[in-house]
């Protein structure tokens, strides 16, 4: 039963729009979110290493 009313919870969402918060669509982590790509950035960093980002390099100088 409790996994059930915690299950309805999570399903439901936050009362108030403002306090939803973006995460990352692969790993779910909420800190760090990169909003243009819709990941946090270890996620982006290892998209970006195997070329699935595009348009984005490798930054030298």
């Amino acid at each position: 039963m409790a996994k059930k009313a915690w299950l309805e919870r999570k399903r439901k969402g936050p009362k108030f729009e403002v306090r939803r918060k973006n995460r990352c669509n692969i790993c779910g982590r909420a800190r760090s979110y990169i909003r243009r790509f819709g990941v946090c950035r270890i996620c982006f960093r290892r998209l970006a290493h195997e070329g699935q980002l595009p348009g984005v390099r490798k930054a030298s100088w």
